[in-house]
């Protein structure tokens, strides 16, 4: 009997959903299913799956307007909220903070120069969780704009417009950092003991969204996700894009590859995907939880939602003599499989593993974006744009 290829489009997905009717694996389930009963058969009875991903994104940020509520009006050209500096030259009461943005008092700041405990990624987490923020405004005043200054305890609900806008996320595959130099190492990868004794990885393996899609076939411009607790969007590839990375047989890429850019309305969302950070040594950063749909469209996809951890190879790089000087050396790679277990062998040395990446919030996100899905809250939303994997 002649094999029949399975060949689905999105709208035939959502119409299921709608009903009740589709079958929803997260990537890990969906990992099991190619692997025990084959791409074929798992294309047939699969719809979607769900990804996860919860992990420092320094690239992200707020944009913002704090509206004009009370006269005289005011353009603004410096603003900050808690102390940490937004970029007010946008509009008038326009401005974006960036998520490793340092807040400029910090006390931490004044006892060790160089090191800080709050900063942009904080602010924004304070704002989610309904917590008070302190903004304050200077300007210049004009004609139309007479007022030179503004101060006021604000919460989230009194920003008439509060938009998470991420220019770079969910990076696909990305450095296991060690150190090799006698000295520890502080980077935006955490801290790096001397003489390689630990290695710091940041992915969230089989459940990480470009690791289920890695040509973008069916993640672009306008594709609906999760982002922080709600919902959010696809805006086109991130910064640092990179299309045409060396890949392995599964089309994993073998270096940092694909990067996304994301946005979504700050006011659905929840702390607990949004943490604010600060890395001793580095700053401030922030993890974001993300968690991308993938339709099973066909077998091709499938096979991609397929991913195992053991398929994703890393490569370990050397953040003290290396890094530094922007040509960083690929010691060896490492499989995701590897990492996780705790300890890998890297030019044969036992060295200890530390995520960066929290698994099981990874995992909980694809959990949560599954259930929306089976409820019938999620539908798919069809790409207008594609982004380029090559």
């Amino acid at each position: 009997m002649a094999h029949t290829k399975v060949n689905k489009t999105i709208a035939e997905i959502n119409e299921r959903i709608r009903s009740g009717k589709a079958v929803v694996l997260n990537a890990e389930e969906m990992t099991e299913a190619v692997r025990t009963m084959g791409k074929e058969k798992a294309a047939k009875e699969v719809d979607v799956v769900t990804t996860g991903t919860f992990s420092p994104m320094c690239s992200s940020g707020l944009l913002f307007n704090i509206g004009q509520k009370e006269p005289p009006t005011i353009k603004t050209s410096k603003v900050t909220l808690n102390g940490v500096p937004a970029y007010a030259g946008l509009a008038a009461v326009d401005g974006y903070l960036g998520a490793t943005e340092p807040r400029e008092d910090d006390p931490l700041n004044k006892v060790y120069p160089g090191q800080f405990k709050y900063g942009g990624g904080n602010v924004i987490e304070d704002l989610v969780a309904g917590r008070t923020v302190s903004l304050r405004a200077e300007a210049y005043g004009t004609d139309c704009y007479p007022r030179k200054s503004y101060e006021k305890e604000i919460t989230l609900a009194d920003l008439p417009h509060a938009e998470l806008f991420n220019p770079r996320n969910c990076y696909q595959n990305y450095n296991a950092a060690v150190n090799l130099t006698s000295r520890i190492v502080y980077t935006y990868m955490g801290p790096l003991k001397p003489n390689m004794r630990n290695v710091n990885f940041a992915t969230a393996g089989c459940l990480s969204p470009l690791f289920n899609d890695p040509l973008f076939k069916t993640i672009g411009l306008g594709t609906r996700i999760f982002l922080g607790g709600g919902i959010g969007y696809v805006i086109g590839a991130g910064t640092q894009h990179v299309p045409n990375p060396k890949r392995n047989e599964r089309g994993i890429p073998l270096s940092p590859a694909g990067t996304l850019e994301l946005k979504g309305d700050l006011k659905q969302m929840e702390a607990r995907y949004l943490r604010g950070l600060s890395f001793i040594g580095y700053g401030n950063t922030m993890s974001v939880g993300v968690g991308i749909p993938i339709p099973v469209l066909n077998e091709e996809i499938a096979w991609y939602t397929g991913v195992a951890d053991s398929d994703i190879e890393m490569p370990v790089k050397d953040y003290g003599h290396d890094y530094p000087n922007g040509l960083p050396r690929v010691l060896q790679h490492c499989t995701y499989e590897e990492l996780k277990s705790g300890e890998v062998e890297i030019m044969g040395k036992k060295v200890e593993t530390v995520p960066m990446t929290s698994y099981p919030i990874s995992l909980e996100i694809a959990d949560k974006l599954k259930e929306w899905i089976q409820k019938g809250e999620f539908l798919l939303s069809e790409p207008v744009e594609k982004i380029p994997a090559w």
